[in-house]
């Protein structure tokens, strides 16, 4: 390695001008990889939810739909506007009264069960069924639903998932650059507190976001990321590989001891240290971000992809970016230097070697009481339910909600060849069903004694066709809900006993199988990352009891993280509870690595196990504060900020995270290696002097 550390000494200039240069194709890349910001969309194709959007998108053409709830209209202005909204480009169909009959035909003469579903008087409000021809996060829908915002007025209320979807894709593109402004502003404030230097941290920043710029501009490969995924990848990998610049720094110090007057070949030093210690702790991160692809809910895949590529990014920038960086800006980093603000905290490890007990007893008294908060916290499923009230889309939830009664709409596909009276009785079932208010299709609106030619073509092409007909559920209960999911159940066992092929889709349907499939995921998840993870560590110590220390350690950090919800309350979005474990135990896992090295190093040389395990506290505990409070500083700041649940809940969570792993490995750690001492120099390569016995 010290044959690259002086490669890239020689070569710093080059360096820089490739660097900058890779930025263009970089920003090019970024601008061109779209953000779907359809969560649901990343469930597994083979699940039947999944299969009916299909279905209703090559039968019907139809590939989203959105009520729209009008207060105070006349129903001329109503029918006008109907015609406008027809008009705007991917908008299907509009479905209202005067798609069924002329306005000169009282509305009274529509069945009192289907005059109530689309008409409150009481509230003079009216509802509108908008059917787009595209699917329900694809671009052009959004920019139909912005179009048909344009169009109405504040009496018109444009509800369902597509006016969702495109309000969280403002809201990301608003917030996003301000979580990495936050990001970068709280970094650089812990970064001055603990470097000797004003202007080195501006240098950290620099290749730490060069790395970013390349990351997300590779994106441009895979087509297209997750809204999830872009607002957390630059905040996250700031965080994750802030710490390969911090050892690389403090190692560039300790060699400029050895090598003195020689910044060239101290450097080069520096470049072999670096690599040789973050290689070995990068790949415990990799390992965790590509334990998420093993979901089959793919936003895991496209997560742990991304994140994967950003540690890679991240470790190939410190030791080629910074180092140029340093070397070429060596006048102005020395003109810069101050004292460091921050005390140094390794007198403190004598006293916790020394007290080791306190903190074994702490471990053993909090374990039981954190795997019970980490086991039972609450998570909730309902997208759009935490979202800002402001926002147009809930606004018009909650009116449809607090009018109609209306809480998640589904929608039946079974077989066109089954005799109306068939479907009228499986129609009257459904209705029976707790919560469902009506179920509309052909023989609901004329009847099952009428033939359906009186129906006209417009609305019978809505609803059928030579393969399948449609039926429109109306419930009165929220999408994610326990009631919302015991009646998808019923409903689906009504459906499959007049038709086996026949489903049920939807938003709450997809809804109950995203529940199921994380449900499982979480448990692959997690034991895949615990996996890999204890593989690596065993594999880079060859040892057989570090990795049960250092996985058991951290996951009691993970323990006290993901329990405190469920003492204070708080309910956490579901893929926190999927993806946090695996992001903590990652990300930090490379405070414990690194001081194990250092305890593995001092032990081989000969000290005696409190000697060896307090200097290795004692020399890694300021570079673990650092990493930690870096982590920390990036992720916080967001999650205070940010008005999208899932994005401010996964913040808080990696930030808090943090802080409890620093001090679980500054404390909990050295306790566990005083008690288990003689085990892991027994059961691990290189901790035995040559020339001592244990």
């Amino acid at each position: 390695m010290i044959k690259f550390g002086k490669g890239v000494v020689k070569h710093r200039v080059l360096i820089l001008i490739i660097s900058f240069a890779l930025l263009i194709p970089a920003a090019f890349g970024y601008f061109n990889t779209r953000v779907n910001y359809d969560i649901l969309s990343y469930l597994p194709d083979e699940l039947e939810s999944m299969k009916g959007q299909d279905i209703l998108v090559d039968e019907f053409g139809t590939g989203a739909f959105s009520l729209c709830v009008i207060e105070g209209m006349e129903d001329k202005d109503i029918s006008t506007l109907r015609e406008q909204i027809a008009d705007v480009d991917h908008v299907k169909s509009v479905i209202w009264y005067d798609s069924l009959a002329d306005l000169s035909v009282p509305m009274d003469v529509l069945p009192d069960e289907i005059y109530d579903i689309f008409n409150n008087d009481e509230s003079d409000s009216t509802l509108m069924a908008i059917l787009f021809d595209t699917s329900m996060s694809a671009d052009e829908t959004m920019d139909a639903i912005e179009e048909i915002r344009g169009i109405t007025t504040k009496q018109c209320y444009l509800s369902g998932m597509s006016a969702v979807v495109t309000d969280i894709k403002d809201l990301t593109n608003k917030e996003v650059p301000f979580y990495v402004l936050i990001a970068v502003l709280l970094s650089v404030l812990v970064l001055s507190l603990t470097m000797d230097s004003a202007i080195i941290p501006l240098f950290f920043l620099l290749s730490i976001g060069m790395a970013i710029v390349y990351n997300l501009g590779s994106n441009v490969i895979k087509g297209e990321i997750s809204y999830v995924t872009q607002a957390l990848a630059a905040v996250l990998q700031l965080g994750v590989t802030m710490d390969y610049s911090i050892f690389l720094w403090h190692s560039y110090q300790e060699n400029q001891e050895r090598f003195p007057g020689d910044k060239n070949r101290a450097m080069a030093h520096a470049i072999s240290n670096t690599i040789t210690s973050v290689v070995g702790s990068s790949i415990t991160t990799v390992a965790g971000f590509i334990a998420l692809c093993f979901m089959s809910f793919t936003l895991g895949l496209d997560l742990g992809v991304v994140m994967a590529k950003g540690v890679i990014f991240g470790v190939i920038a410190c030791v080629t970016i910074l180092p140029s960086l340093i070397l070429v800006f060596d006048k102005a980093i020395e003109k810069t230097k101050h004292r460091v603000i921050l005390p140094d905290l390794g007198n403190i490890a004598n006293w916790i070697t020394s007290h080791y007990y306190i903190f074994i007893i702490l471990f053993l008294v909090i374990l039981g009481p954190a795997i019970w908060g980490y086991n039972n916290t609450n998570v909730y499923y309902d997208l759009a339910g935490t979202l800002p009230d402001s926002l147009e889309s809930i606004a018009a939830n909650n009116k449809l909600e607090e009018n109609f009664d209306m809480g998640a709409t589904h929608i039946v596909l079974v077989d066109s060849g089954l005799e109306p009276k068939t479907i009228s009785k499986m129609i009257d079932e459904i209705d029976d069903v707790d919560g469902v208010k009506a179920t509309l299709g052909l023989d609901a609106i004329v009847g099952p004694a009428i033939p359906r030619d009186v129906i006209p073509d417009s609305i019978r092409g809505e609803l059928e066709n030579e393969n399948y007909e449609l039926l429109l559920i109306t419930s009165e209960y929220k999408v994610a809900s326990d009631e919302v999911n015991a009646q998808c159940d019923a409903i689906s066992g009504i459906i499959k006993n007049y038709d086996e092929n026949g489903m049920l889709i939807g938003e709450a349907p997809c809804t109950q199988d995203l529940i199921t499939t994380t449900d499982h995921d979480f448990k692959v998840v997690s034991a895949v990352s615990i996996g890999a993870i204890f593989v690596i560590i065993a594999v880079v110590f060859k040892s057989i009891s570090l990795p049960i220390i250092l996985v058991a350690a951290i996951y009691f950090a993970i323990f006290i993280n993901m329990g405190i919800p469920a003492y204070t309350g708080t309910q956490l979005p579901f893929i926190a509870s999927i993806v946090i474990g695996t992001i903590q135990l990652g990300a930090t896992v490379d405070y414990a690595i690194l001081m194990t090295n250092k305890y593995k190093k001092a032990r081989y040389k000969g000290a005696e196990k409190k000697e060896a395990i307090t200097s290795a506290l004692q020399s890694s505990i300021q570079s673990i504060i650092v990493s930690a409070l870096s982590f920390f500083a990036a992720t916080f700041g967001v999650g205070l900020y940010s008005d999208i649940d899932m994005i401010s809940s996964l913040c808080t969570l990696m930030a808090r995270g943090a802080l409890i792993s620093m001090l679980v490995v500054i404390f909990v750690l050295p306790s566990l290696f005083m008690i288990f001492d003689k085990v892991i120099c027994v059961t691990s390569a290189g901790f035995r002097n040559k020339n001592k016995t244990v």
